[in-house]
């Protein structure tokens, strides 16, 4: 028998939380051969490709709370640069299920424990079949200000047409060490062979996915 499917909120979702971001610069032949939507090609800069990781803390107040860990890649498409969420961990199976029907997010449900203060992060992902990938944060520098900021994923949906996910949030940024680590067997290698370029928190944001 078929399960019945989760529901779900419609886009957009407008979430709130805390999130550590960090920027990778690695090169094309150490990242695995993720698919890609059509007309999305990676933006390889000095022989390097950027990806960016994504720690999130999403709470009560959006509307869902849950946690998740996104690896998201630099691409273009047509003439734009974008990016696309390569891969995904959530403790939620509402954002699941929505992120993969709306948006074409290959989320995957894994469990996750995390012990933060005002300026430091510890964070752990376990999912079935990844060996545990961890993440290790220290604020160092703290803006006194909101900033806003805004991009939009492009993605791919189970029927092969591209889907384009704005994306807008702002929230309290600080600047610090990070260091996120997973087995070199897993399916995201590069974590255990390079370190972050950049590490950043974002306090207290409030973002809005989808149209």
């Amino acid at each position: 028998m078929e399960r019945p499917a989760v529901p779900f909120p419609p886009s957009p979702w407008r979430l709130t939380g805390d999130m550590i971001v960090s920027l990778w610069r690695v090169p094309p032949g150490d990242l695995p051969s993720w698919p890609l939507p059509p007309g999305a090609r990676p933006w390889i800069v000095r022989r390097r490709a950027t990806l960016l990781t994504f720690w999130v803390d999403y709470r009560p107040g959006g509307v869902l709370a849950y946690r998740e860990f996104l690896v998201a890649l630099a691409v273009r498409h047509g003439h734009a640069p974008a990016a696309t969420a390569v891969a995904a961990w959530v403790d939620s199976e509402q954002s699941r299920a929505g992120g993969r029907a709306l948006w074409g997010i290959p989320k995957e449900p894994g469990t996750f424990t995390l012990h933060a203060d005002s300026r430091s992060a510890r964070a752990e992902l376990t999912a079935a079949g990844t060996p545990p990938v961890r993440l290790s944060y220290r604020e160092v520098l703290r803006l006194p200000f909101r900033v806003p900021a805004r991009g939009r994923l492009v993605q791919r949906l189970s029927d092969g047409t591209v889907c384009r996910v704005p994306m807008r949030i702002g929230g309290r940024p600080g600047l610090g060490r990070g260091r996120v680590t997973a087995e070199a067997h897993g399916p995201l290698p590069f974590l255990t062979r390079h370190r972050p370029l950049l590490t950043v928190s974002l306090r207290d944001f409030r973002g809005t996915v989808g149209s």
